[in-house]
């Protein structure tokens, strides 16, 4: 069964950034990935490399930034109370999850004051040529449920 729109495929992956070491990886005793297909629960230009592909496929996949994170914008900078980062130690440079109101999201530390932290909105990974290596490990037709939910339920997936 080929990749396509509202399936549900299960892959394995790992990332570096390009000409670089690995940074993540789900190979090493790691569980797949599970995704809705076509849905936006990856990268855009993973997504591009993965359709039409097949159970047992292995692949490489380069991914400019455009179609990664995005490119790094300028002037996202955000001055955020201290007391919203729990009371870990900050350090420049550091990558933290912030809580927001728009759910978690991944920033970076900047400066850090006696009450306030700035911090960098860009993504962690934005303005950077990714390269992916995958392995699909399953492809299946989504439930009703999963495509009325919006994702995947089961292994690798969400519970309710």
């Amino acid at each position: 069964m080929k990749i396509e729109n509202d399936r549900v495929v299960r892959f394995h992956y790992s990332v570096a950034e390009a000409g670089k070491d690995t940074l993540e990886s789900s190979k090493e005793g790691g569980q797949p990935i599970a995704i809705l297909f076509g849905r936006g629960q990856i990268i855009p230009g993973l997504e591009k490399a993965m359709e039409g592909r097949e159970v047992g496929d292995s692949f490489k996949a380069a991914v400019n930034a455009g179609e990664a994170y995005g490119e790094r914008r300028e002037g996202l900078t955000q001055r955020v109370p201290k007391k919203h980062f729990g009371g870990q130690k900050l350090v420049p440079g550091m990558q933290v999850v912030l809580q927001t109101n728009f759910g978690p999201r991944a920033v970076v530390i900047e400066k850090v004051g006696m009450s306030v932290v700035d911090v960098d909105l860009n993504h962690p990974m934005a303005g950077k040529d990714l390269e992916f290596d995958i392995e699909i490990v399953d492809v299946r037709e989504a439930s009703e449920e999963e495509l009325a939910h919006g994702h995947v339920h089961g292994e690798g997936g969400h519970h309710h």
